[in-house]
């Protein structure tokens, strides 16, 4: 028996629509990175993108467990002397670009920097609101806070 590899044109790849209020971050990001890469098809294959696009509303709604709101920072440096910055999730949320806390939580699930991973987050579509520019591909709606009781707070 040989295994099976699949090729790019046996891939077909749907969209799909979370609606990401008062849903876990972290539970809702490790269902999006997994519909990405394509595990939850019979045909995944490492090395090929058989994911999906996935659109993820109300980013700005999403829901953190513990004190993750106060307690994790993001630290980045600016490149001069003495130009390191922070911010909590928490003022991540609050501020101009709420859906960069869904973005970075999805890609850190991600394989790690390589052209396939770099691929695979572009079909990543995140909206703090729920208006989206996606209509015309008619997603299919992903309920994660009805698969499990805990993905929703």
């Amino acid at each position: 028996m040989k295994t099976y590899s699949a090729k790019p044109s046996d891939v077909t790849k749907k969209w799909w629509i979370i609606d990401a209020q008062d849903v876990v971050l972290g539970r809702m990001s490790a269902e999006i990175a997994k519909i990405l890469r394509g595990k939850h098809k019979p045909i995944f294959t490492p090395h090929i993108d058989t994911g999906d696009n996935v659109i993820v509303v109300n980013a700005d709604k999403v829901k953190l467990t513990g004190n993750k709101r106060d307690a994790d920072i993001f630290y980045w440096h600016t490149g001069h002397p003495g130009g390191i910055k922070q911010r909590t999730k928490g003022e991540i949320l609050d501020g101009k670009h709420p859906e960069r806390v869904v973005q970075k939580a999805v890609e850190r699930m991600m394989p790690k920097e390589s052209p396939l991973a770099r691929a695979q987050m572009r079909k990543l579509h995140v909206y703090a609101g729920t208006d989206h520019k996606h209509e015309a591909q008619k997603p299919e709606v992903l309920d994660i806070a009805a698969m499990n009781a805990k993905n929703k707070r």
